[in-house]
């Protein structure tokens, strides 16, 4: 890149207010300008004049209260530096899941939209209804902020960058020390016959072993991730998500045994289909479940009067021959392909992907920075807990709904929730998902 060409670069960056002052200033170093010179540069552009002011439409799944008031936090930070006015459309969760086909195919779709890396990205990436951002990548020099594993599952098979990943986080069991200790575990269990030895000590004691809410059904997918990577390891994992190895083989009927294990003894809550994941929070709260497996998100809705007494614990070693895998999904942004504000996206997308705006949301929510030049220092030991957690493991998944594509993720996880309620009619499930299988991979072939 010419010298001249990083000068225009970092004049937009500081038109957009997208670059800190800091940050102004180091690369202003880096390039041989004094502040006076600088400071002229940005004054006397021609771009000065129309850099501020604009409109951006930004479409959210943030529904739930802290992330909803963090985002809102974000937009106006972001207004306040910018001058671009947004307007921000906060959708249900689970519901922007099934509408944001239908935004990004219509013909006034949102400019920005929240949502996930990798497989679900690269859906809509193929079907060019995301806009590539390489040049923001470029711009803010994240090719060299980010982690490889994140730039990654960014891109497209065209090698472009699509996707701003803001935020990661782990998955873990999640349990309650006082339960435990009235149960007589002295240690979070670390293999598999240590958790079943659990759950035999709860269930004496009173507790049921496990929450989980399965109305909507993905909660159940973080126990095929974790069961089928424990069992047959990640690289085994990802053939199957990409629809390279059959869900009736031996190896995910070995999985799905180790599941029944845990249904065989009763070791869920009841009805875990009449709650959503949120609601599965209020008994463990209560002492009636000990544990749940749940991504770090759950201590947002998880009494703050409690949160003392709630801890987590990889989940178990099942077979100790398979390298470690983890589940942790990452969150961001992308630009519709048809959007109509295209500056102001890119000014958007720009500035949550920076260091300043990742630092303040890892700060007021908990999660993982993207961003590197965060420090460990400002999060809480339990977040630094997760970090070391998935710095040990082996391979960094993204999740199940989110690592195959979406109308495979639709299938398995319905399948998931008809295993829980008929474990019996395993082999016919299993049979029918890999016809599902060969059905929805030939088809995207």
């Amino acid at each position: 890149m010419t010298h001249d060409r990083r000068i225009d670069e970092l004049v937009d960056g500081a038109l957009s207010g997208t670059l800190s002052r800091r940050a102004i200033l180091q690369r202003a170093g880096a390039l041989g300008l004094s502040v006076p010179l600088i400071t002229g540069l940005i004054a006397a552009s021609p771009r000065a004049a129309g850099a501020q002011g604009g409109e951006l439409k930004l479409s959210s799944y943030s529904s739930d209260p802290e992330p909803r008031t963090a985002m809102e936090q974000t937009v106006a930070d972001f207004s306040a530096a910018s001058g671009i006015e947004v307007n921000l459309n906060t959708v249900n969760h689970e519901d922007f899941k099934q509408a944001i086909r239908t935004y990004l195919a219509s013909g006034d779709p949102p400019d920005v939209l929240t949502w996930f890396a990798g497989n679900r990205a690269r859906f809509f990436i193929d079907r060019e209804l995301i806009l590539p951002v390489t040049d923001v990548y470029q711009t803010e020099g994240w090719e060299t902020a980010y982690p490889e594993g994140i730039l990654a599952v960014s891109k497209g098979a065209d090698g472009e960058y699509y996707f701003v990943p803001t935020n990661y986080y782990w998955w873990a069991i999640y349990y309650r020390p006082s339960l435990f200790q009235k149960a007589g575990i002295e240690t979070p269990p670390a293999t598999w016959d240590e958790l079943l030895s659990a759950c035999d000590a709860l269930t004496e004691a009173g507790i049921t072993p496990f929450s989980i809410g399965t109305k909507a059904p993905w909660p159940s997918a973080a126990w095929f991730d974790y069961l089928n990577m424990r069992t047959n390891g990640p690289e085994f994992h990802v053939q199957l998500t990409d629809g390279k190895a059959a869900y009736n083989s031996p190896e995910v009927k070995e999985t799905f045994r180790h599941w029944r294990e845990l249904l065989d003894k009763n070791a869920f809550i009841e009805n875990p289909e009449a709650l959503e994941w949120q609601d599965a929070v209020t008994p463990m709260y209560k002492g009636e479940t000990a544990m749940y497996l749940m991504g770090g998100f759950i201590v947002d809705s998880y009494p703050d009067d409690g949160e003392e007494d709630l801890d987590f614990f990889r989940f178990p070693i099942i077979n100790p021959d398979v390298p470690v895998g983890e589940d942790a999904p990452t969150d961001g942004f992308f630009a519709a392909a048809g959007a109509k504000n295209v500056e102001q996206a890119k000014q958007f997308l720009a500035y949550v992907g920076g260091r300043e705006s990742q630092e303040k949301a890892a700060q007021e929510l908990g999660r993982i920075a993207i961003h590197t030049e965060v420090p460990l220092e400002i999060y809480e030991p339990a977040v630094q807990k997760g970090i070391q957690m998935l710095q040990e493991s082996d391979y960094i998944a993204q999740f199940y709904d989110r690592d195959t594509s979406p109308e495979m993720a639709e299938k398995g996880m319905a399948a998931f929730v008809e295993f829980w309620n008929s474990p019996d009619d395993v082999d016919s499930i299993l049979d029918a998902l890999d016809e599902e299988r060969k059905r929805i991979f030939d088809a995207e072939a």
